[in-house]
Protein backbone atom coordinates (compact mmCIF):
# COMPACT_ATOMS: atom_id res chain seq x y z
CA UNK A 1 0.00 0.00 0.00
CA UNK A 2 0.99 3.71 -0.75
CA UNK A 3 0.69 5.76 1.78
CA UNK A 4 -1.58 8.72 1.08
CA UNK A 5 -1.15 12.12 0.70
CA UNK A 6 -2.08 13.60 3.84
CA UNK A 7 -2.66 10.20 6.24
CA UNK A 8 -4.21 10.49 9.75
CA UNK A 9 -2.53 7.64 11.52
CA UNK A 10 -5.37 5.07 12.93
CA UNK A 11 -4.18 3.58 16.50
CA UNK A 12 -6.42 0.75 17.33
CA UNK A 13 -6.19 -2.33 19.76
CA UNK A 14 -4.68 -5.43 19.31
CA UNK A 15 -6.63 -7.82 20.48
CA UNK A 16 -5.47 -12.05 21.13
CA UNK A 17 -6.37 -13.67 17.82
CA UNK A 18 -9.16 -16.09 17.44
CA UNK A 19 -7.92 -19.84 17.22
CA UNK A 20 -8.18 -21.50 14.16
CA UNK A 21 -10.72 -23.35 15.72
CA UNK A 22 -12.93 -21.07 16.42
CA UNK A 23 -13.04 -19.40 13.34
CA UNK A 24 -13.64 -23.17 11.44
CA UNK A 25 -16.77 -23.16 14.32
CA UNK A 26 -17.76 -19.67 12.81
CA UNK A 27 -17.78 -20.94 9.55
CA UNK A 28 -20.22 -23.77 10.66
CA UNK A 29 -22.46 -21.73 12.20
CA UNK A 30 -21.79 -19.00 9.94
CA UNK A 31 -25.71 -17.92 9.59
CA UNK A 32 -25.39 -16.65 13.36
CA UNK A 33 -23.37 -13.79 11.60
CA UNK A 34 -23.51 -11.10 9.40
CA UNK A 35 -21.97 -8.12 7.92
CA UNK A 36 -24.24 -5.30 9.93
CA UNK A 37 -26.26 -2.66 8.60
CA UNK A 38 -28.03 -2.96 4.83
CA UNK A 39 -26.77 -1.07 1.81
CA UNK A 40 -28.55 2.05 -0.11
CA UNK A 41 -32.16 1.53 -0.46
CA UNK A 42 -32.13 2.82 -4.13
CA UNK A 43 -29.76 0.51 -5.32
CA UNK A 44 -31.44 -2.50 -3.22
CA UNK A 45 -34.52 -1.53 -5.25
CA UNK A 46 -32.77 -2.28 -8.62
CA UNK A 47 -31.18 -5.46 -8.72
CA UNK A 48 -32.34 -9.26 -7.84
CA UNK A 49 -29.18 -10.62 -6.81
CA UNK A 50 -27.94 -14.63 -7.60
CA UNK A 51 -26.95 -15.15 -3.45
CA UNK A 52 -23.79 -17.19 -2.22
CA UNK A 53 -24.58 -20.15 0.00
CA UNK A 54 -21.38 -20.04 2.18
CA UNK A 55 -17.96 -19.06 2.27
CA UNK A 56 -15.75 -20.57 -0.54
CA UNK A 57 -12.75 -23.09 1.14
CA UNK A 58 -9.35 -21.97 1.15
CA UNK A 59 -6.24 -24.06 0.90
CA UNK A 60 -4.59 -22.62 4.29
CA UNK A 61 -1.29 -24.43 3.89
CA UNK A 62 -0.71 -23.13 0.05
CA UNK A 63 -1.86 -20.25 1.37
CA UNK A 64 0.38 -19.27 4.48
CA UNK A 65 3.07 -20.78 2.20
CA UNK A 66 2.98 -18.30 -0.18
CA UNK A 67 2.64 -15.44 1.45
CA UNK A 68 5.78 -16.75 3.62
CA UNK A 69 7.58 -17.36 0.83
CA UNK A 70 6.86 -14.20 -1.06
CA UNK A 71 7.99 -12.57 2.62
CA UNK A 72 10.97 -14.54 3.22
CA UNK A 73 14.52 -12.83 3.47
CA UNK A 74 15.75 -14.17 0.44
CA UNK A 75 13.61 -11.94 -1.48
CA UNK A 76 15.28 -9.21 0.64
CA UNK A 77 11.77 -6.95 0.09
CA UNK A 78 11.12 -7.77 -3.69
CA UNK A 79 12.11 -4.33 -4.38
CA UNK A 80 11.69 -3.72 -8.57
CA UNK A 81 14.20 -4.63 -10.34
CA UNK A 82 16.38 -6.52 -8.30
CA UNK A 83 16.85 -10.46 -7.41
CA UNK A 84 14.31 -10.45 -5.02
CA UNK A 85 11.93 -9.20 -7.69
CA UNK A 86 12.55 -11.78 -10.42
CA UNK A 87 11.73 -14.75 -7.24
CA UNK A 88 8.54 -13.09 -6.61
CA UNK A 89 7.46 -13.27 -10.23
CA UNK A 90 8.81 -16.66 -11.05
CA UNK A 91 6.91 -18.09 -7.75
CA UNK A 92 3.47 -16.21 -8.96
CA UNK A 93 3.84 -17.21 -12.87
CA UNK A 94 4.55 -20.89 -11.65
CA UNK A 95 1.70 -20.73 -9.57
CA UNK A 96 -0.05 -19.28 -12.54
CA UNK A 97 0.67 -21.77 -14.58
CA UNK A 98 0.55 -24.81 -12.39
CA UNK A 99 -2.84 -24.02 -11.79
CA UNK A 100 -3.73 -23.34 -15.94
CA UNK A 101 -4.25 -19.71 -15.75
CA UNK A 102 -3.62 -18.00 -19.34
CA UNK A 103 -0.96 -15.64 -20.25
CA UNK A 104 -2.76 -12.67 -21.65
CA UNK A 105 -0.59 -11.86 -25.12
CA UNK A 106 2.81 -13.73 -25.46
CA UNK A 107 4.18 -13.63 -22.15
CA UNK A 108 3.04 -13.45 -18.45
CA UNK A 109 5.27 -11.31 -18.27
CA UNK A 110 4.62 -7.22 -19.15
CA UNK A 111 7.59 -4.86 -19.19
CA UNK A 112 7.33 -0.83 -18.87
CA UNK A 113 9.29 1.88 -17.65
CA UNK A 114 8.10 3.89 -14.54
CA UNK A 115 9.75 7.12 -12.71
CA UNK A 116 8.38 7.57 -9.27
CA UNK A 117 6.47 11.08 -9.57
CA UNK A 118 7.15 11.98 -5.99
CA UNK A 119 11.21 11.81 -6.13
CA UNK A 120 11.92 10.86 -10.15
CA UNK A 121 13.67 7.52 -9.48
CA UNK A 122 13.51 5.56 -12.45
CA UNK A 123 12.79 1.73 -13.13
CA UNK A 124 13.34 0.84 -16.32
CA UNK A 125 12.51 -2.70 -16.10
CA UNK A 126 9.28 -2.91 -14.19
CA UNK A 127 7.25 -6.05 -14.93
CA UNK A 128 3.75 -6.03 -14.42
CA UNK A 129 2.12 -9.88 -14.82
CA UNK A 130 -0.94 -10.74 -16.25
CA UNK A 131 -3.18 -13.84 -16.17
CA UNK A 132 -6.65 -14.84 -17.40
CA UNK A 133 -9.39 -16.94 -16.83
CA UNK A 134 -11.93 -16.68 -19.53
CA UNK A 135 -15.34 -16.69 -18.78
CA UNK A 136 -17.90 -19.27 -19.93
CA UNK A 137 -20.69 -17.23 -20.53
CA UNK A 138 -19.61 -13.81 -21.24
CA UNK A 139 -15.78 -13.60 -21.84
CA UNK A 140 -15.60 -10.55 -23.47
CA UNK A 141 -16.47 -8.47 -19.91
CA UNK A 142 -13.68 -8.62 -17.16
CA UNK A 143 -13.08 -8.00 -13.82
CA UNK A 144 -9.62 -6.66 -12.97
CA UNK A 145 -8.08 -8.43 -9.91
CA UNK A 146 -5.04 -6.65 -8.83
CA UNK A 147 -2.41 -6.80 -6.21
CA UNK A 148 1.21 -5.79 -6.42
CA UNK A 149 3.88 -7.86 -5.34
CA UNK A 150 6.72 -5.22 -5.25
CA UNK A 151 7.75 -3.69 -1.49
CA UNK A 152 10.21 -1.34 -0.53
CA UNK A 153 13.55 -3.38 -0.36
CA UNK A 154 16.23 -3.30 2.18
CA UNK A 155 16.97 -0.14 3.80
CA UNK A 156 20.56 0.58 6.37
CA UNK A 157 21.16 -3.11 6.28
CA UNK A 158 17.27 -4.17 7.44
CA UNK A 159 14.83 -5.74 4.61
CA UNK A 160 11.48 -4.65 4.83
CA UNK A 161 10.14 -8.24 4.39
CA UNK A 162 6.71 -6.68 3.57
CA UNK A 163 4.18 -9.41 4.52
CA UNK A 164 1.11 -7.89 5.08
CA UNK A 165 2.07 -5.09 2.55
CA UNK A 166 1.63 -7.43 -0.11
CA UNK A 167 2.46 -10.41 -0.25
CA UNK A 168 -0.88 -10.92 2.03
CA UNK A 169 -2.78 -9.55 -1.31
CA UNK A 170 -0.86 -11.39 -3.59
CA UNK A 171 -1.11 -14.60 -1.66
CA UNK A 172 -4.96 -13.65 -2.01
CA UNK A 173 -4.35 -13.51 -5.96
CA UNK A 174 -3.19 -16.72 -6.07
CA UNK A 175 -6.30 -18.46 -3.68
CA UNK A 176 -8.09 -16.56 -5.88
CA UNK A 177 -6.76 -18.04 -9.60
CA UNK A 178 -6.68 -21.40 -7.63
CA UNK A 179 -10.81 -21.16 -6.81
CA UNK A 180 -11.77 -19.75 -10.19
CA UNK A 181 -9.72 -22.18 -12.18
CA UNK A 182 -11.82 -25.16 -10.15
CA UNK A 183 -14.96 -22.88 -10.41
CA UNK A 184 -14.82 -21.09 -13.95
CA UNK A 185 -16.47 -18.04 -13.48
CA UNK A 186 -19.42 -16.25 -16.52
CA UNK A 187 -17.17 -13.30 -17.13
CA UNK A 188 -13.20 -13.40 -17.25
CA UNK A 189 -11.14 -12.11 -14.39
CA UNK A 190 -7.57 -10.61 -15.31
CA UNK A 191 -5.59 -11.23 -12.38
CA UNK A 192 -2.93 -8.74 -12.50
CA UNK A 193 0.28 -8.89 -9.95
CA UNK A 194 1.62 -5.52 -10.39
CA UNK A 195 4.63 -3.89 -9.92
CA UNK A 196 6.21 -0.65 -8.71
CA UNK A 197 2.83 0.59 -6.48
CA UNK A 198 5.12 1.33 -4.10
CA UNK A 199 6.81 3.43 -6.51
CA UNK A 200 3.63 5.92 -7.63
CA UNK A 201 0.66 3.41 -8.30
CA UNK A 202 3.51 2.55 -11.60
CA UNK A 203 2.43 -1.00 -12.54
CA UNK A 204 -1.99 0.01 -12.41
CA UNK A 205 -1.19 3.25 -14.29
CA UNK A 206 0.94 1.40 -17.21
CA UNK A 207 -1.89 -1.12 -17.38
CA UNK A 208 -4.46 1.53 -17.94
CA UNK A 209 -3.06 3.38 -20.48
CA UNK A 210 -1.68 0.27 -22.24
CA UNK A 211 -4.62 -2.16 -21.06
CA UNK A 212 -3.82 -5.43 -22.09
CA UNK A 213 -7.48 -6.37 -22.98
CA UNK A 214 -9.80 -3.09 -23.89
CA UNK A 215 -10.42 -0.71 -20.97
CA UNK A 216 -13.92 -0.66 -21.89
CA UNK A 217 -14.55 -4.21 -21.85
CA UNK A 218 -13.38 -4.34 -17.73
CA UNK A 219 -16.35 -3.84 -15.59
CA UNK A 220 -14.56 -3.04 -12.22
CA UNK A 221 -11.61 -4.00 -10.31
CA UNK A 222 -11.30 -5.58 -7.12
CA UNK A 223 -7.83 -4.81 -5.38
CA UNK A 224 -6.47 -6.43 -2.63
CA UNK A 225 -3.75 -4.73 -0.50
CA UNK A 226 -2.50 -5.54 3.25
CA UNK A 227 -5.27 -8.03 3.83
CA UNK A 228 -3.57 -10.13 6.85
CA UNK A 229 -2.62 -8.15 10.09
CA UNK A 230 -5.74 -7.21 12.09
CA UNK A 231 -6.70 -8.91 15.26
CA UNK A 232 -9.97 -7.11 15.67
CA UNK A 233 -11.62 -9.51 12.76
CA UNK A 234 -12.21 -5.97 10.89
CA UNK A 235 -11.85 -5.93 7.17
CA UNK A 236 -12.22 -2.25 5.44
CA UNK A 237 -14.38 -2.93 2.04
CA UNK A 238 -13.27 0.84 0.81
CA UNK A 239 -14.87 2.40 -2.92
CA UNK A 240 -19.07 2.25 -1.70
CA UNK A 241 -18.95 6.05 -1.24
CA UNK A 242 -18.14 6.34 -4.94
CA UNK A 243 -19.90 3.52 -6.07
CA UNK A 244 -22.74 2.73 -3.50
CA UNK A 245 -24.77 0.50 -6.06
CA UNK A 246 -21.91 -1.77 -4.93
CA UNK A 247 -22.62 -1.83 -1.14
CA UNK A 248 -25.45 -4.49 -1.14
CA UNK A 249 -23.68 -7.04 -3.74
CA UNK A 250 -20.86 -7.25 -0.83
CA UNK A 251 -22.57 -7.25 1.99
CA UNK A 252 -24.56 -10.30 0.62
CA UNK A 253 -21.16 -11.69 -0.19
CA UNK A 254 -19.38 -11.66 3.14
CA UNK A 255 -23.11 -12.50 5.16
CA UNK A 256 -21.85 -16.06 5.80
CA UNK A 257 -18.16 -14.18 6.87
CA UNK A 258 -17.42 -14.02 10.70
CA UNK A 259 -15.31 -11.11 10.25
CA UNK A 260 -16.99 -7.02 10.48
CA UNK A 261 -17.00 -5.72 7.03
CA UNK A 262 -15.94 -1.65 7.44
CA UNK A 263 -17.03 0.33 5.24
CA UNK A 264 -15.56 3.65 4.57
CA UNK A 265 -11.69 5.10 4.14
CA UNK A 266 -12.93 6.80 0.86
CA UNK A 267 -14.31 10.24 0.84
CA UNK A 268 -12.49 13.39 1.89
CA UNK A 269 -14.41 13.55 5.31
CA UNK A 270 -12.90 9.78 6.57
CA UNK A 271 -9.42 9.91 8.94
CA UNK A 272 -8.12 8.31 5.75
CA UNK A 273 -8.75 8.73 2.11
CA UNK A 274 -7.96 5.52 0.65
CA UNK A 275 -9.22 6.37 -2.53
CA UNK A 276 -5.47 6.58 -4.37
CA UNK A 277 -3.93 4.85 -2.16
CA UNK A 278 -3.28 1.61 -3.76
CA UNK A 279 -3.80 0.13 -7.04
CA UNK A 280 -7.60 0.92 -7.27
CA UNK A 281 -6.88 4.33 -7.75
CA UNK A 282 -5.59 4.67 -11.50
CA UNK A 283 -9.13 2.55 -12.57
CA UNK A 284 -11.37 4.56 -10.30
CA UNK A 285 -9.28 8.08 -12.70
CA UNK A 286 -10.40 5.68 -15.86
CA UNK A 287 -14.05 5.60 -14.55
CA UNK A 288 -13.98 2.30 -13.74
CA UNK A 289 -15.84 1.35 -10.12
CA UNK A 290 -13.54 -0.66 -7.46
CA UNK A 291 -13.65 -2.30 -4.22
CA UNK A 292 -10.18 -2.37 -2.18
CA UNK A 293 -9.84 -4.55 0.33
CA UNK A 294 -7.33 -3.65 3.03
CA UNK A 295 -6.97 -3.48 6.75
CA UNK A 296 -6.41 -0.37 9.14
CA UNK A 297 -3.08 1.05 9.39
CA UNK A 298 -0.92 -0.91 12.20
CA UNK A 299 2.74 -0.22 13.77
CA UNK A 300 4.32 -2.54 11.13
CA UNK A 301 3.34 -0.66 8.01
CA UNK A 302 6.26 0.17 6.10
CA UNK A 303 8.94 -1.48 8.46
CA UNK A 304 10.80 -3.61 8.78
CA UNK A 305 9.31 -5.53 11.49
CA UNK A 306 6.14 -6.39 8.69
CA UNK A 307 7.21 -9.88 8.60
CA UNK A 308 5.22 -13.45 8.35
CA UNK A 309 5.37 -14.54 12.04
CA UNK A 310 3.25 -11.04 12.94
CA UNK A 311 0.54 -11.76 10.67
CA UNK A 312 -2.53 -13.55 12.21
CA UNK A 313 -3.42 -16.20 10.18
CA UNK A 314 -7.10 -17.69 11.20
CA UNK A 315 -7.50 -13.99 10.06
CA UNK A 316 -6.10 -13.78 7.00
CA UNK A 317 -7.50 -17.27 6.04
CA UNK A 318 -10.82 -15.95 6.61
CA UNK A 319 -10.58 -12.51 4.78
CA UNK A 320 -9.20 -14.42 1.72
CA UNK A 321 -12.23 -16.44 1.68
CA UNK A 322 -14.35 -13.73 2.55
CA UNK A 323 -12.89 -11.99 -0.84
CA UNK A 324 -13.16 -14.46 -2.77
CA UNK A 325 -17.02 -14.72 -1.62
CA UNK A 326 -16.88 -11.51 -3.04
CA UNK A 327 -15.49 -11.77 -6.03
CA UNK A 328 -17.88 -14.47 -6.85
CA UNK A 329 -20.63 -12.72 -6.37
CA UNK A 330 -19.97 -9.97 -8.06
CA UNK A 331 -19.37 -12.43 -11.42
CA UNK A 332 -22.43 -13.88 -10.87
CA UNK A 333 -24.25 -10.14 -11.19
CA UNK A 334 -21.55 -8.43 -13.24
CA UNK A 335 -24.42 -7.53 -15.72
CA UNK A 336 -26.54 -5.85 -13.44
CA UNK A 337 -23.59 -3.90 -11.39
CA UNK A 338 -22.74 -3.22 -15.46
CA UNK A 339 -26.24 -1.30 -15.69
CA UNK A 340 -26.26 0.28 -12.40
CA UNK A 341 -23.02 1.85 -12.86
CA UNK A 342 -24.56 3.10 -16.16
CA UNK A 343 -27.55 4.48 -14.55
CA UNK A 344 -25.34 6.04 -11.51
CA UNK A 345 -23.33 8.08 -14.74
CA UNK A 346 -26.27 9.34 -16.25
CA UNK A 347 -27.51 10.87 -12.69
Amino acid sequence: MTTPETPATLIRKRLAGFSLLAVVLMVTVSQLYSCGSSGDETADTLYTASLPDELPPIDRVQLLGDIEFLASDALLGRFPGTEGSRLAQEHIIARFTALGVEPVGDSFRHHFSHTNPRNQTSFEDAVNIIGMIPGTENPERFIAVTAHYDHLGMHDGQIFNGADDNASGVGGLLAAARHFTENPPQHSLLLLALDVEEQGLGGAQYFVQNPAVPLDQIVMNLNMDMISHNFEDRLVAAGTFHYPFLRPFIEEAVAFSPLEIIFGFDNPDAPQDWTFSSDHGPFHASGIPFIYFGVEDHDHYHQPTDTFDRINPDFYVIAVSSIISVLEHLDRNLAQIEALHGSAALD
